[in-house]
């Protein structure tokens, strides 16, 4: 039967084979079909030539034809046939579906699609067909049948569509089923069909099926619905990963039935690079990806930003197309999150309805963390923005030291430290990517010398710290870089060195490289260059130690335990270590014959060599004794016993100091004094001649104090006739000097009070060679205040040591022993001395703030600094609780400020700087103040320890305020209010302490009434800050703000205000400006809050349109939001009602306040077009809004109106008076004018603002169906015209006046008159 349908079949006519095939049954030809197609023979043949014998012209055939497909499709299906068969079967089939009439074609689509929802597909291989079939029905003109209803061809597939996809899928056939609408020609909203059933199936998938699955749903978005694609597989795995972090920081138990993290972060992987494919090949779909992104940026970032899509977002840094904007996207965002979180840490108000949120910064560590998966097309981007944050956020000024970290709290600071963690992370990571990051960073330590790169050698030194070894391999770069440093700063070349001192240990051939370097700038022309070296040589000796040298647990700078390892097996030994050594100590001595500012250096080193390295002793105190002996008289009858005319030289018209002798004694006394009290005691044998060595030094010391002593001013060719002036030779020369002999007193002082062991006979020394110092500091300040020379006034930076400054504090305030008393009682005697000695430790501690280290020996070590700091702390809070100032100053009154009150100045900075520097020990600095300790006590709670010390100085404000006015003293007031607002900080917002603090700061101020501007103001700001952690403080502005009103009075001058009384402090001197631009400011700061909330409401209310999950009803929190930002506005809006109707002087004062109504009416308008938004989702608008409107009608705008013009009618007036002068004084008119145009500039931007605010009232009125606008007054009419009578009138008497004017000056003054007369006109006419 076979052979015959196939020769029939190739006949040119059919007729004969549709009459063979009629005669046949239907089942007789499928059994005949499945056999030979189970056999593999010729079943393509055989079934071209039944349908070539059932044409669909003819209902018969195409009956049959019917029945043969459908049949073919169930055999396909059946599994049955071998592979080639099936696929030949399925190619006829495609090919034949165009030719079925269309009622045919859709019960066939409609059998797939049962089959498909049914479940009864058994291998689908027959869903091939399926998009032709749908195409096919697609392409029928004519009308066609489907489910009782008549359906164009078009209108047909979008219903068979829909009944495919709203009915039940397999898990097995997602993939297929989604491929195969890719050959189906869809429209946009068929594709949104197809989509949102495809992300359906997401969660029903094995993790595994996903990656195919997005890449299938990515080809599909090409069709369209880009945006939904792209929002669904970002939701998906946010919430994936939102899961996977909660198992993983929950129970560990769950960690059995959960998705192992490395098979999750694998497929984030895979389905990346198919994201980025896509985005390749179709811009439309980057695009989308950026707009929607950027669109959630607006609301909380949380909802849109995860570690996923920061990951792709990162990969798609690789499209140059993309790059910038993806970078800019990412920079933005890092630093809004910055933003926010410093925003709600400082506001009460917004923690209340806001919770924090995690951060971007966490979300993209997270990233790092995460592509160890071999995710290597995210390392890149990682990097790239690592750096991009760095550079962008990094440190813009140079500032010495660690004050670029005073700052740290900013959002951009922030910023910059979240992109050295990504890139040492990164670096921790991957291996591959090592090489380009160190690269990078030695390009910019290099190239970018002028501008301040600390950030960039603290990631330096992090990763050398990290892994030394590892860094070997990158040795040549570090050599090459070592070749620049004659040409950088020398911050850089220090920090530089110190960065990479522990590689110098690892590999001897960087250090050699390093070493010739260091010799060769050591020659070099540039000062800069031969401080480098020097720089370079000390760090060397401090690091590498020699044989039976002290432990280094004194050290400053630690030294990682990798580090340590690698000594024990390196080549360099304690003996190698000594010989490079003492071959640097003699490259050094060649310093010493150069400039003063290299031999500073190098005096200022010795002592860390020497503590570091004590086997250096010799080599260093030799080098020291030889120097000081150049310039040491032997005699012990010359006087002065040190050769200072030496010191300084005069090159060619330039007088400078050759040899800085006091930094000499310095580094000698220090050194000395080290090596009795730490070398000498643990040295067995003592050689003799060493033993004599270093008595000769004390001999010395001992014969230049008793020399020094006796000298008088005369002896130094200094005294009061002398001349000081900076325009002469002689004049430098004295005042160079005069300064070393003061530091050589200074120097001489610490000395002998080291080894005084309390001696009267000592302290008398220190006290006659204290006199010497203040005899030549008298002068100095004398001759500078008559010459008003710069370099004159300023104090000189003091030589005493720190250490020393605690020590002798402590022993003049606080030491009770009996055996001291009588040798103390010696410098007690003298207050200038005691009044010096507090000086310079105020001197230290500003020193200390402003560069985050101080001068002298262990002055770069933090440790030890802290510890002198809280000694300090504790003399200096004693002697100003014990002695009041008052009670000071009532005795002998003497020039200059009281011991109390240097003391309460010290102490101000002092808590200043623990908090910019030492954060982390703040608990135990607190503890170190108090006067018993109690190991009870350890854990005391910081808020309770701030809280003990705060009220010792609310007890001291106390005392002042109550005291007689004239006896008020306003500067301690201020730094009382200064130390209070420092302390308060310590505080827990939450804690009884604080409350205490609020409640004690507003009682002040509404009980107290005093007429100094700078106290209020200082004591305000306190209030203010404590305030806004507690709560919201408009109600606090409204009470000021009547407050104001009544003092100053009101615009009206016929209207007397009620004068209330909550805040004393407020009155007539200190309302205006003071109080009034302070709560203008805060007022701004509310507006401000108020602003991020209706942003932040936006974002999310367009979130919710995109989803479409708005409902009719807000979400609790949106309506607490949205109730809170109301409420503020409404307090604010009575606050500016108050301020309105103020008779505020001309100046700041209108001129912020017309500002800040100009922002009030802004944010008001941004309030009325979110809901003008809001109606869009069929709500209405609440009823404290619509109060909030009639409020704005009632009570602000036509007040606006009325001090408008109250200012321009000021403004006219000033006028007035200023013409009337002009004969006197031109100039003044032009200041009166420039003063009058300043001051009303902010008008029209608020007259602009109202009318804003009023235009989109109407348009909330039309949406709501709410006449908002009945509560608003028409506005008043700007425009004018101009009255002709009036204005000949005017004219008229001006030229009346003008001849008069003429008649009655000189003739050569006529056209001067004139000019501004017509200037006058003409403005007049405008």
């Amino acid at each position: 039967m076979d052979q015959k349908i196939l020769s029939l079949a190739a006949e040119k006519t059919t007729d004969e084979l549709q009459e063979f095939l009629q005669n046949l049954r239907v089942d007789d030809l499928a059994n005949l079909l499945h056999a030979q197609a189970v056999k593999g023979r010729a079943a393509g043949a055989l079934l071209r030539g039944i349908f070539r014998g059932s044409p669909c012209s003819k209902q018969a055939g195409a009956l049959r034809r019917h029945k043969i497909y459908t049949f073919c499709i169930q055999l396909v299906e059946s599994g049955d046939l071998q592979r080639e068969v099936a696929s030949e079967i399925i190619g006829l089939l495609m090919l034949e579906a165009h030719k079925f009439p269309g009622s045919l074609l859709v019960e066939l689509a409609t059998e797939f699609i049962d089959a498909i929802r049914e479940g009864n597909l058994v291998n689908g291989k027959s869903l091939e067909l399926l998009p032709v079939i749908l195409t096919a029905v697609a392409s029928k003109k004519e009308t066609l049948t489907y489910r009782k209803g008549e359906l164009s061809g078009e209108e047909c597939k979008k219903q068979l569509i829909i009944t495919l996809c709203s009915g039940r899928w397999d898990q097995q056939y997602v993939i297929q089923l989604t491929s195969l609408f890719k050959d189906v020609p869809l429209t946009a909203e068929e594709v949104e069909i197809v989509t949102e059933k495809v992300l359906k199936m997401f969660s029903k998938l094995n993790l595994q099926e996903i990656p195919p699955l997005v890449y299938q749903l990515l080809v599909l978005s090409s069709k369209g619905s880009r945006r939904s694609v792209l929002e669904g597989i970002l939701a998906f795995f946010r919430e994936l990963d939102k899961q996977h972090h909660e198992e993983q920081s929950g129970d560990e138990l769950l960690d059995l039935i959960t998705v192992p993290s490395g098979e999750l972060r694998h497929v984030e992987g895979t389905v990346i690079l198919h994201i980025v494919f896509a985005i390749k090949l179709d811009r439309d779909l980057g695009r989308e990806l950026l707009k929607h992104l950027k669109t959630g940026q607006q609301g909380d970032h949380s909802k849109n930003l995860c570690p996923f899509t920061i990951a792709l977002l990162l990969s798609v840094t690789r499209i140059q197309r993309f790059q910038e904007q993806v970078f800019d996207l990412l920079k933005t965002s890092v630093v809004k999150s910055y933003k926010d979180l410093q925003l709600l840490q400082g506001s009460k108000f917004l923690q209340n309805l806001v919770s924090q949120k995690s951060c971007v910064s966490s979300m993209i560590l997270e990233v790092v963390k995460n592509s160890v998966h071999s995710w290597d097309h995210v390392t890149q981007g990682l990097v790239e923005l690592g750096f991009l944050l760095m550079d962008s956020y990094g440190p813009k000024k140079i500032l010495e030291g660690r004050t670029v970290e005073i700052s740290s709290g900013l959002p951009v600071h922030q910023a910059c430290k979240l992109g050295a963690n990504i890139l040492l992370e990164t670096f921790k990571i991957h291996e591959m990517i090592r090489q380009e990051i160190l690269e990078q960073v030695f390009n910019r330590v290099v190239t970018k010398a002028s501008s301040p790169i600390v950030h960039f050698l603290d990631l330096l030194s992090s990763i050398v710290m990290y892994a030394p070894i590892v860094l070997q391999s990158c040795s040549s770069k570090i050599t090459d870089t070592f070749d620049y440093l004659s040409f950088l700063p020398l911050p850089t070349v220090q920090g530089l060195l110190k960065s990479v001192q522990p590689l110098l240990k690892v590999s001897m051939s960087m250090r050699d490289s390093l070493i010739l370097v260091l010799r060769k700038a050591m020659f070099a022309s540039q000062l800069d260059a031969r401080k480098s070296a020097v720089a370079g040589f000390l760090l060397l000796l401090k690091n590498f130690k020699v044989l039976g040298s002290l432990s280094s647990s004194q050290c400053s700078q630690s030294i990682g335990a990798s580090q340590v390892h690698v000594d024990v097996h390196s080549r360099y030994n304690s003996v190698a270590n000594e010989t490079f050594c003492l071959e640097i100590m003699d490259s050094l001595r060649r310093c010493l014959g150069q400039q003063a500012d290299v031999r500073i250096m190098l005096y200022e080193g010795f002592y860390d060599v020497l503590r570091r390295n004590s086997q250096l002793a010799n080599s260093v105190m030799q080098t020291l004794l030889s120097q000081l002996k150049q310039l040491y008289e032997p005699r012990p009858d010359v006087l002065p016993p040190l050769k200072f005319e030496a010191c300084i030289v005069t090159r060619g018209d330039q007088t400078c100091v050759q040899e800085p002798l006091a930094h000499l004694l310095c580094c000698i006394h220090h050194c000395l004094a080290y090596y009795k009290s730490r070398v000498m005691p643990l040295r067995q044998e003592e050689e003799e001649d060493e033993e004599g060595f270093y008595q000769d030094l004390d001999d010395m010391l001992e014969s230049i104090t008793n020399r020094m002593i006796k000298s008088e001013l005369e002896d130094f060719e200094l005294d009061k006739s002398s001349d000081f002036s900076q325009t002469t030779d002689i004049g430098i020369k004295n005042n160079l000097c005069t300064l070393l002999v003061m530091g050589v007193c200074e120097i001489l002082i610490e000395y002998n009070f080291s080894i005084s062991n309390f001696s009267k006979n000592k302290f008398e020394d220190i006290l006659s060679l204290f006199m010497c110092y203040k005899k030549l500091s008298d002068i100095l300040k004398e001759k500078a205040s008559k010459g008003k020379t710069k370099t004159g006034a300023k104090t000189n930076d003091s030589l005493l040591s720190m250490k020393f400054v605690s020590g002798l504090l402590t022993a003049l305030f606080r030491d009770s022993t009996q055996s001291h008393e009588e040798g103390l009682s010696v410098l007690r005697s003298s207050s200038d001395f005691m009044r010096h000695t507090v000086s310079v430790a105020l001197q230290k501690v500003q020193q200390l703030r402003d560069t985050g280290h101080v001068s002298g020996p262990d002055g770069q070590n933090p440790d030890k600094i802290f510890q002198n700091l809280c000694d300090i702390t504790r003399v200096l809070l004693w002697r100003y609780t014990s002695i009041p100032t008052s009670v000071e100053e009532s005795g002998k009154k003497e020039k200059g400020k009281s011991i109390s009150l240097l003391c309460l100045e010290g102490l101000q900075k002092i808590f200043d700087a623990v908090q910019l520097f030492y954060q982390p020990k703040i608990r135990q600095f607190l503890r170190a103040l108090d006067v018993i300790e109690n190991e009870e006590e350890a854990e005391v709670a910081v808020s309770q320890r701030a809280a003990f010390q705060i009220r010792q100085f609310q007890r001291s404000l106390l005392n002042l305020l109550s005291s007689q006015e004239e006896d008020f003293n306003s500067k301690e007031a201020l730094l009382l209010v200064s130390v209070l607002s420092s302390l308060s900080k310590l505080l827990e917002p939450s804690s009884p302490q604080f409350l205490q603090m609020l409640s004690w700061t507003s009682k002040i101020c509404k009980e107290n009434s005093l007429e100094d501007a700078a106290f209020c103001k200082g004591l305000m700001n306190l209030l203010f800050s404590l305030h806004v952690l507690y709560k919201s403080p408009v109600s606090l502005l409204r009470d000021l703000s009547q407050d104001i009103h009544g003092q100053l009075g009101d615009i009206d001058e016929d209207v007397e205000v009620e004068k209330t009384n909550h805040f004393a402090m407020v009155n007539l001197r200190t309302a205006a400006p003071t109080v009034c631009l302070l709560v203008l400011s805060q007022a701004e700061k509310v507006l401000e809050e108020v602003d991020w909330l209706i942003t932040k409401l936006k974002g999310q209310l367009s979130q919710e349109i995109i989803s479409e999950e708005a409902s009719s009803q807000a979400t609790p929190s949106n309506q607490s939001i949205e109730k809170a930002a109301i409420i503020q506005l409404g307090t604010l809006l009575t606050f500016f009602h108050e301020l309105v109707q103020t008779a505020l002087p001309s100046g700041s004062c209108v001129d912020a306040l017309l500002k800040g109504l100009c922002k009030m009416y802004t944010i008001l308008t941004s309030l009325v077009k979110y809901y003008i938004q809001v109606c869009w989702s069929s709500r209405g608008i609440p009823k404290n809004m619509e109060k909030l409107v009639k409020l704005s009608g009632s009570h602000l705008t036509p007040l606006c109106y009325s001090f408008i013009s109250y200012v321009q009618n000021k403004k006219s007036t000033s006028l007035k008076s200023a013409g009337e002068k002009k004969k006197e004084k031109t100039a003044a008119v032009s200041t009166a004018m420039a003063k009058v145009l300043r001051e009303t500039k902010p008008i029209p931007n608020l007259i602009f603002a109202i009318e804003q605010y009023e235009k989109f009232l109407i348009h909330l009125s039309k949406r709501s169906k709410v006449n908002l606008m009945q509560h608003m007054k028409l506005s008043t009419s700007r425009d004018f015209k101009i009255k002709g009578s009036i204005l000949d009138v005017v004219l008229q008497e001006e030229e009346e006046e003008e001849e008069e004017n003429e008649e009655g000056t000189a003739s050569e003054h006529g056209g001067q008159d004139e000019e501004p007369a017509k200037k006058k006109r003409r403005k007049e006419m405008k």
